[in-house]
This record gives structure tokens, sequence and C-alpha cells, in this order.
């Protein structure tokens, strides 16, 4: 089975992690990360987001030994629009998260006007931050938690925009 998933990625963390994994346990995973032009436009809070390459770098380090574990090939892939990668036609399933399922189901309907299968949607429900919130990258660069969900009350965060 051919997998795809996609976002900024910027930080990764735990919510992050469990849609990788639930990607290789189902097959070889493509991931579209998004153009540094695409990402800002994708984010519902302003804020800086690092750089493609840094971003991707980062992407690979984590993806590389899920892949390995589970003896599955990976690909990474710049997302330039939103619907990305997964309207190809060599795609069967997409992993979402609850609040990214409505752009799988648009996703569907474009491969329905190209003639395409419909993918499966994969659901992957939220990973819970220590206070029970969701973890998000907006929260960790805001400096609320971590990668993992601790609370880290006496961390700054990162501004809207590039770092001096």
């Amino acid at each position: 089975m051919n997998v795809a998933l996609g976002g900024t990625f910027d930080p990764v963390h735990d919510g992050h992690r469990k849609l990788f994994e639930r990607a290789f346990e189902l097959g070889d995973v493509t991931v579209g990360l998004t153009s540094d032009e695409l990402a800002p436009k994708t984010r519902h809070v302003e804020r800086y987001v690092r750089p493609y390459d840094r971003r991707e770098r980062d992407l690979e380090a984590e993806l590389a030994p899920l892949a390995e574990a589970h003896d599955r090939e990976y690909e990474v892939r710049e997302l330039t629009e939103p619907t990305g990668i997964a309207v190809e036609p060599e795609f069967d399933a997409l992993i979402v998260s609850p609040e990214t399922r409505g752009g799988g189901e648009r996703i569907n309907e474009i491969r329905a006007e190209h003639g395409r299968d419909p993918l499966d949607l994969v659901v992957v429900d939220h990973v819970a931050a220590e206070d029970g919130e969701r973890i998000s990258s907006t929260r960790i660069v805001a400096g609320e938690i971590d990668e993992h969900g601790n609370l880290t009350p006496d961390r700054e965060g990162r501004g809207a925009t590039r770092p001096e």
C-alpha cells in the first residue's frame, strides 16, 4: 500500500510521530512537506516557520528509523499547493488528523473528478499534552509545551517573524 500524508512539521512532535507510525504500519510512505511559500498560508496563527531545508532535515531524522523498523520505503516531497501529492494516482491511503479530514475529503473529490479511486482516509486522533489539550506545533512555538506535551511555563516562544 502507498500511503501519503502532508504538513509543515515545524517542529515535529509526538502528534506527528503518531501519524508517521500509523502510516508506516500501513505501507510505504510519501510525506508532502509544505514549501516555504505554502507553509505560512496553512497556519491558523501567524508565526515564523523555519526554512524548508531545516524542516526536511528534521523530518528525515524522524522518518528514517521508522521506515527501517517497519521495513518500508519513504520519500519526502515538496508541497506547493494544499491538495499536494495526494491527488496523484499512485496512492491508496491518506493519513489525516481530525481537523484535516475535510481536506482529505476534498482530495477525494478532486480524485473523482479525474477518474481516480478515492483514498482510504485514515484518521489518527490527537495526542494530549500534560494539560489535556492537544499537542500542536503552534503551542510548542508559543512556548506553552515541549514536543512531548510537557508544560514549559518558563520557556519563551518563537515570534511571528524570522529571528535575527
